[in-house]
């Protein structure tokens, strides 16, 4: 996975303070010295987070008037819903649990054979984060595809495209996956082990097991950087004051 540009990771605080209702539709963003004040990056940042929000349908930039906030468009047919990181999580501790355990049912060696192998490329420490990740979708989706159900199988490849495709969710989930490959790799292992058994409750407690974790991961690094954002906007408050104060 490639390191995210500082505009798209500016482009994202940007979109998450419209979607928390700081920046409702149909309102004018602060200007771009203010913007790069407030999020401590320079003009030239904001200017290409703006560029990319705009290209995203977010915002509408006016020569001479402003930039202002897009109403959010309702989701097309066949489109993907507004979901957060932590719901998609949660539901995939659900889903993909109830997969694992069906998939046992219809495990044979040589299935366990294709797992082991991906479990093997997600552990390689010389493997890019890309290849990490694609091997991880590759894992899910094979036991997707053993369950032996397709209305299964098809919410799981709905499920990955949300993970790629919303992009706050792949932010939140670029965050952890690129820190955690050990982690990863240890409770995929122990999701194989439990396949490789035959044991539908292990293969159910392993998967729920691993979101769990992914969860609280998610949770931590974005405490971490929540505490960030309150020290720069403290920062800069700090600075303003000193400035104000000829201090």
């Amino acid at each position: 996975m490639t390191e995210q540009r500082l505009y798209q990771t500016i482009a994202a605080r940007i979109r998450a303070l419209i979607e928390s209702g700081d920046f409702p539709p149909g309102s004018r963003l602060p200007g771009e010295r203010d913007l790069a004040d407030r999020l401590g990056v320079s003009r030239v940042t904001i200017r290409e987070a703006e560029i990319a929000l705009e290209a995203q349908g977010w915002i509408l930039i006016k020569t001479g008037s402003g930039v202002y906030v897009q109403p959010r468009p309702a989701t097309a047919p066949g489109g993907l819903p507004d979901v957060t990181a932590f719901d998609l999580t949660a539901a995939r501790a659900v889903i993909e649990a109830e997969a694992a355990a069906l998939a046992c049912a219809h495990m044979t060696d040589e299935r366990a054979a294709e797992l082991e192998g991906l479990v093997q490329a997600m552990s390689d420490p010389a493997a890019d984060d890309q290849a990490a990740l694609d091997a991880d979708r590759a894992f899910h989706m094979s036991i997707a595809r053993f369950a032996g159900n397709p209305v299964i199988e098809h919410c799981i490849e709905e499920i990955w495209r949300m993970r790629y495709e919303l992009p706050r969710v792949a932010q939140v989930y670029s965050r952890v996956c690129h820190h955690d490959w050990k982690a990863r790799a240890d409770e995929h292992s122990a999701i194989l082990s439990a396949l490789q058994r035959r044991d539908a409750a292990g293969a159910r407690a392993a998967m729920r097991d691993h979101f769990h974790r992914l969860f609280e991961a998610m949770l931590e690094a974005t405490e971490t950087e929540a505490l960030a954002e309150v020290r720069r906007r403290t920062e800069v408050d700090r600075a303003r004051f000193l400035a104000a104060a000829g201090l």
